[in-house]
């Protein structure tokens, strides 16, 4: 097999690819969500008595309104969470939300929105030329939030494409993504029990010649923190709990976040020696794991 020494000295700086740093399809949807209305909202540009054109605007397209936080980049959700200071004397922080998304409209309130933000003097001086294409660069800016959740992303595309050749060269394997106890249970016809309702696998591998399962769990970390220790006891207790019923957990990990944490690491390695990292992939250990 192989030694801790040899998984802790091989954890790799790096999954990223060049699709890590931006989603464009999810910016290119969240755009067509209120390309309408940002293209009504164009006709705003360069306008001198701007602020009775805005409020034209809307009463005559309401809808406009919801396209409105985007241009400060700021989500509807968070509005929702974030009540707003709009008067400097009183200091009285209210939640504005209803402004853009609510029945009525607020001709005060989106108009102190619009002097305020600086959206007004934007749109007259012309800063911008397309509000489309703007507010494309605006969701750019905040898809940067989701990189770190994309992390994980990667890590699993990288271990499915692993599979996806595995089961290739292996006709008596079959695997899927994202395994709940029912997805299991439909697509191998597999009973097992979970430790919690909201357990997801993030791969299950079925050996369809030994009608056996083998449950696979897989992440990376670039960095430290109470995570990593609190992610190491819980698949050693997870490992305990599948092994009863005769189930073998792998857990692919890496990243040189663990060289933060290599204790708590080395304690479940050395309770289920089935943890591997993304060399341990490449050198054949996973393969000699599911056919011993």
């Amino acid at each position: 097999m192989y030694s801790f020494d040899k998984l802790k000295s091989t954890f790799q700086d790096s999954i990223f690819t060049w699709d890590y740093f931006t989603d464009f399809e999810k910016v290119k949807q969240n755009i067509h969500k209120v390309e309408k209305e940002l293209n009504l909202l164009n006709y705003l540009i360069g306008k001198e008595n701007i602020e009775d054109e805005f409020i034209k605007l809307v009463h005559e397209y309401p809808k406009v309104r919801t396209a409105l936080p985007l241009l400060i980049a700021v989500r509807a959700d968070k509005l929702r969470d974030m009540p707003i200071i709009s008067d400097l004397l009183t200091l009285i922080a209210e939640n504005k939300s209803d402004i853009f998304y609510g029945g009525t409209i607020d001709e005060k309130e989106l108009l102190v929105f619009f002097q305020n933000s600086g959206i007004k003097d934007v749109l007259q001086n012309k800063n911008v030329k397309n509000l489309v294409d703007y507010c494309f660069g605006v969701e750019v800016g905040m898809d940067t939030n989701a990189r770190k959740n994309r992390t994980g992303t990667l890590m699993e595309n990288l271990v499915g494409k692993y599979l996806d050749g595995f089961c290739q060269k292996h006709d008596n394997y079959e695997y899927t993504d994202q395994a709940t106890k029912d997805k299991i249970k439909q697509k191998f016809g597999y009973e097992i029990k979970i430790d919690k309702n909201s357990r997801r696998f993030d791969f299950s591998l079925y050996d369809k010649a030994k009608n056996k399962l083998f449950l696979i769990e897989v992440n990376y970390y670039s960095g430290g923190g109470s995570k990593l220790k609190a992610t190491a006891g819980e698949y050693k207790s997870l490992h305990n709990f599948l092994k009863e019923q005769g189930l073998t957990f792998i857990w692919i990990t890496d990243g040189t976040g663990w060289l933060t944490a290599l204790r708590p690491l080395e304690e479940t390695f050395n309770h289920n020696d089935h943890v591997l990292n993304i060399e341990m992939l490449k050198n054949g250990v996973f393969d000699e794991i599911v056919n011993n």
